[in-house]
């Protein structure tokens, strides 16, 4: 939600304040070359051997329109080299500095190049793969553009401000770099290429272990190569060494390229550098000469330019402290403009995230008293069948209490009911049998008294007839 909304203010005051607003785009790794921007280079073939996975094709846009194409180091920071054509200079436009989103966030929606100031806190990681404008503040080192706006028209110009063109210099260098490049171009180059629109030119840089403030690579040395892929084409490089801002070394491009990445080819078959002319080879480097050594190239011409020249120092000694009065003035307006934006997107933001996150805990609450009103009403039916199978059940229990309670009650006279009146049966059933055992008795006891006689007589008659055999004297058997 924020970000949506800050977006569509940034976007909005975009269009409003700056009509033809900078565009960028980075070409993806399934495109080939940098899309549209393939045009700035000769037979629309980019330099080849920069295969680093941190490096980044980008394609500078401007109006929906290409402008010029830079390979871009994540690593580094910086620029690895712009590619471009030479169009006929403008006045120099104020510096707008803009910063590339898809660099640092792939997956944002914003296509175009930016106002740093506007993407802050909208853009994640922003910084992480490119130099912001805090990389310099403070550190020493102008942004020294490598495709010079000097060298551009408006449309083209504006799109040259932006941290994708940049590398740190320092101020002195920045200007001589600027300067040499700038009277190249036009008073060597240019008047030396038969078909001036197949002037191709790349401006590039080779970073150093020297950091700005640990992230940006300050060059070790600032190149130019240069083609004219025309009738009669020839091509040429340049090096300016940072350590010395005055030197300007010219070179063939195959030298330039040992100097750079090893399998590194600049231009497609040489451009022209295995059969150009000498004499034009030869006065193209004498025009770089005069020029490294300050002299004006030309004749009449020439003269009106050094008038010329001489005028606008003047005119620059002269205005400069109205138009830094006038920087200050555009530069305090735009911050309190700025500051103002942000003051009311703070309150708004602040004022919408209350009423927000008070609609938010209305609704938690909503939400929570119908959840519970729903468990609720949910659960009743269960309550109610279990209350009445609870009922059932206590009802059987009590039916079951009455029923045994009853059984305890009548079990105790019932069995002694039974019992009296099965006592005249057991009486009467018993009497024959008491009376056979009264018989059985008599009988026994006459039995025994028969017998107790019997062997009382049997004992005498024995004892009296052992006395008789004892004390008797035989006799014969008559006797």
């Amino acid at each position: 939600r924020e970000w949506t909304m800050k977006t569509s203010i940034v976007f909005l005051l975009c269009i409003s304040v700056f009509p033809g607003f900078s565009q960028g785009r980075v070409v993806g790794e399934d495109e080939t070359g940098f899309a549209e921007c393939n045009v700035f280079f000769p037979g629309q073939v980019p330099p080849e051997g920069f295969t680093e996975p941190f490096h980044v094709k980008i394609c500078q846009q401007y109006n929906k329109e290409p402008r010029f194409a830079t390979l871009y180091s994540t690593k580094d920071k910086i620029p690895l080299y712009s590619a471009f054509k030479y169009t006929k200079p403008a006045q120099n436009k104020e510096e707008n500095w803009l910063v590339e989103p898809q660099i640092d966030d792939p997956e944002n929606d914003l296509h175009e190049m930016v106002h740093e100031a506007d993407i802050i806190g909208t853009v994640a990681g922003l910084g992480a793969n490119q130099a912001l404008t805090s990389d310099y503040v403070g550190s020493g080192y102008e942004r020294g553009l490598l495709n010079p706006s000097l060298l551009n028209e408006e449309d083209f110009q504006m799109a040259t401000y932006t941290l994708t063109n940049a590398v740190p210099l320092s101020p002195s260098l920045s200007k001589s770099w600027h300067r040499d490049i700038a009277r190249v171009v036009e008073q060597a180059l240019v008047p030396h290429c038969s078909k001036k629109d197949h002037l191709y030119l790349l401006a590039g840089a080779i970073p150093s272990s020297v950091r700005v403030k640990g992230k940006v690579s300050v060059p070790d040395t600032l190149w130019l190569a240069a083609c004219c892929d025309a009738p009669g084409g020839w091509s040429l490089g340049l090096v300016k060494k940072m350590n010395d801002e005055n030197s300007l070394v010219d070179l063939m491009v195959g030298e330039l390229e040992k100097q750079l990445l090893a399998g590194v080819h600049l231009f497609k078959g040489n451009c022209g550098g295995d059969n150009q002319s000498q004499e034009k080879t030869e006065a193209i480097l004498q025009a770089v000469g005069q020029i490294r050594s300050g002299e004006q190239v030309g004749t009449s011409d020439n003269q009106e330019a050094k008038d010329s020249g001489l005028v606008r120092r003047v005119a620059a000694i002269v205005a400069t402290p109205f138009i830094k009065l006038l920087e200050l003035l555009i530069y305090v307006f735009v911050e309190l403009v700025k500051f103002v934006f942000y003051f009311l997107w703070l309150v708004i933001k602040r004022v919408g995230g209350t009423v927000l996150d008070g609609v938010y805990s209305l609704w938690n609450g909503v939400v929570s008293y119908l959840k519970a009103i729903s468990m609720v009403l949910i659960s009743i039916p269960y309550d109610v069948g279990r209350v009445i199978v609870n009922i059932f059940l206590g009802f059987l229990q009590i039916v079951q209490d009455v029923a045994s309670l009853t059984y305890r009650i009548l079990r105790i006279p019932v069995g002694f009911v039974l019992h009296l009146a099965a006592f005249p049966y057991h009486s009467i059933c018993a009497i024959p049998s008491v009376l056979k055992d009264v018989a059985t008795g008599i009988g026994g006891t006459f039995s025994l008294v028969i017998d107790a006689t019997a062997t009382l007589l049997h004992g005498f008659y024995y004892l009296a007839g052992y006395i008789v055999k004892r004390f008797v004297p035989k006799g014969s058997s008559d006797d």
